[in-house]
């Protein structure tokens, strides 16, 4: 494994970056748990718990640099925007369509009820707001910090266990699981979150942007729970193979990681450069890449 390189202001930004996300969080962790529903308030809280990570690298950016940039507010090539919205419809169509086809689930359009384009474009505006107050925080500010002293590999596996333990209170305290035993649930989910981590921390730094890694978040949310799961209909141990909770889904995660993480060659920013269309300097040395190339191979 190889040394971190992080320097004394980095350490205290990330860890003001996590300890502000985890104490804003853990208020609204209280009021659903305690209501043991993610639809208390129509869904509001859990609007706000989502923003925690955003609202705390935008913080956290304030306090040390006195300004918000390096988030990847720019995004200069459309294509990673397709990539992103394309790529959680392909894995969950993998994996869902292997269930149905199998016979360990069925499958009934007919229970998807929303207009098609409505759920489309109004559907996806909607997510988009949402998941880009988690992706400020993991994508805009964690992955391109932690890529300043870490290797690609590393900087994917650990934000990816970061936001997936962010996402535990809700499974153990409130109604977030497939239904199965809760350890099976979390088992599942946190293999599933540590596998897509890596082409979300792999766009990130590729584009530039924020905005691919938060229009990944938001084609997932809205194509997985929102119409996978709708038109699922259950033959006996469905529940343990689709949904976000579920073996199948975790599965082609983790192969679809280990697509990306075989591509993290042609990463064309640096690790330190990952904020580079907001006037950070990208580095395209020979020695940069070679550094990078013993980092990976030490991992």
């Amino acid at each position: 494994m190889s040394e971190s390189r992080f320097t004394p202001q980095a350490r205290k930004e990330i860890a003001t970056f996590l300890i502000l996300t985890f104490a804003l969080s853990s208020i609204f962790y209280v009021i659903l748990g305690s209501a043991h529903t993610l639809s208390l308030g129509g869904g509001r809280y859990v609007l706000m718990l989502m923003w925690c990570p955003g609202v705390s690298a935008l913080v956290t950016r304030m306090i040390y640099q006195r300004n918000v940039r390096g988030e990847g507010w720019g995004l200069k090539q459309p294509r990673w925007a397709v990539l992103a919205y394309t790529l959680p419809i392909a894995y969950a169509l993998v994996a869902y369509g292997t269930v149905w086809l199998s016979g360990y689930g069925a499958v009934d359009v007919s229970r998807f009820h929303t207009p098609l384009l409505r759920f489309i474009l109004l559907g996806s505006v909607m997510s988009l707001v949402s998941a880009l107050g988690e992706e400020l925080g993991w994508r805009g500010f964690l992955v391109p910090k932690l890529s300043e002293g870490w290797s690609f590999t590393r900087t994917a596996l650990v934000s990816g266990i970061i936001w997936a333990s962010w996402h535990m209170p809700l499974i153990i305290l409130a109604d977030y699981n497939g239904g199965t035993p809760t350890w099976y649930s979390i088992t599942c989910f946190a293999i599933m979150v540590v596998g897509i981590s890596f082409p979300f921390a792999w766009i990130r730094l590729r584009s530039g942007s924020v905005w691919p890694a938060a229009i990944l978040h938001a084609s997932h949310n809205l194509y997985i729970q929102g119409f996978f799961d709708n038109v699922t209909v259950d033959t006996g141990i469905t529940k343990y193979l689709v949904s976000e909770f579920g073996a199948a889904l975790a599965v082609t995660a983790v192969v679809t990681g280990d697509i990306v993480g075989r591509r993290r060659g042609r990463l064309k920013a640096a690790m330190t450069g990952a904020g580079a269309g907001e006037g950070r300097p990208q580095a395209h040395t020979r020695g940069a890449r070679r550094q990078e190339a013993r980092r990976e191979r030490r991992w």
